[in-house]
């Protein structure tokens, strides 16, 4: 869809840009695209443009959607989104300024991502496991539980995308080398190494899945009967909050993003540099990893404590 009004062939400019410059996926071009068909109605409204915008009306257009009752974090993204444009607009010579570098923005405290502690981890994936080896169970049943058990064991040992761990293709980890290679956001790739667990997960799965007529086919190793031909990302989490019952943890503690945490904040706590973790997680840019900073204020004050010759006087 493209952007409404008079001035969307700006706003299709801007997107053109960050899909080709920045390789942004298609869900965050179309955010991009909401938010600024809001901005650009607005100025529309008012008998303005992008293009004659002054700061005032930048001001009364930040009021106005804080009084449509925007919560912040949404207010921040638009206000991000706005700012942005601006900003191509004037390196693209098209305005001399950027109405939008005397705005404010709402204040954000940042919230820490939940996560799980290793106990809680090794108790989930057990528990997904259960049933696997159950021959009184049909070979379905078996099959559901190994590929419960497979995806745990993947998730925790690489920090995966929820999207990425489904859309596996049925090659990955068959050769020697123990590592995954991953196509993730912007059509970026990274090396992810996989552990002896992880392995020998996916091993026992394949062979289930092969076993069962019809099932060990097509070109993902966990096929499904949806639209994209592979496991949905709902289906998984569905799955996730049923092992999580069985494991006695509660479901709304549990889900795909936060055995992603768990698995960067666990990496951080036994050690691990930030910047690896970024490799890892496949950020772009480390200011997204530092989230995870709590962990490693933790970590200097036990080195602090533990190491200081006069940290036990």
């Amino acid at each position: 869809m493209k952007a409404p009004g008079p001035h969307g062939r700006l706003v299709e400019s801007f997107l053109d840009m960050i899909a080709a410059e920045r390789g942004a996926a298609a869900n965050t071009i179309a955010a991009y695209r909401r938010d600024l068909a809001d901005y650009s109605g607005f100025l529309a409204a008012e008998g303005s443009g992008p293009l004659a915008v002054d700061s005032e009306l930048a001001r009364r257009w930040l009021a106005d959607i804080k009084a449509r009752g925007l919560q912040a974090p949404s207010a921040a993204r638009r206000l991000s989104s706005v700012r942005q444009f601006h900003k191509f607009l004037y390196l693209e010579g098209r305005r001399a300024d950027d109405p939008t570098s005397v705005l404010e923005g709402p204040r954000l405290g940042r919230p820490l991502p939940k996560t799980l502690g290793m106990a809680d981890v090794d108790r989930l994936i057990r528990a997904a496991g259960e049933g696997e080896d159950d021959e009184s169970r049909s070979p379905g049943e078996r099959l559901r539980a190994a590929r419960t058990y497979c995806l745990l064991e993947i998730l925790y040992a690489t920090g995966l995308r929820v999207s990425e761990l489904v859309s596996l293709p049925r090659r990955a980890a068959a050769a020697r080398e123990p590592l995954l290679n991953i196509k993730g956001k912007g059509g970026r790739e990274r090396l992810v190494p996989l552990s002896d667990a992880a392995r020998s997960a996916i091993a026992r799965y394949r062979a289930l899945l092969e076993s069962v007529p019809g099932a060990g086919e097509g070109p993902w190793l966990f096929p499904s009967d949806s639209e994209s031909g592979h496991l949905t990302r709902q289906a998984f989490a569905r799955d996730l909050k049923s092992a999580a019952g069985l494991a006695g943890i509660g479901a709304a503690r549990v889900s795909p993003h936060v055995l992603r945490h768990a698995f960067a904040s666990h990496l951080l706590q036994n050690g691990a540099d930030l910047r690896v973790v970024q490799e890892l997680l496949g950020h772009a840019d480390v200011s997204t990893t530092q989230i995870y900073t709590h962990v490693l204020d933790e970590r200097m004050k036990a080195m602090v404590r533990d190491l200081h010759p006069l940290g036990d006087e």
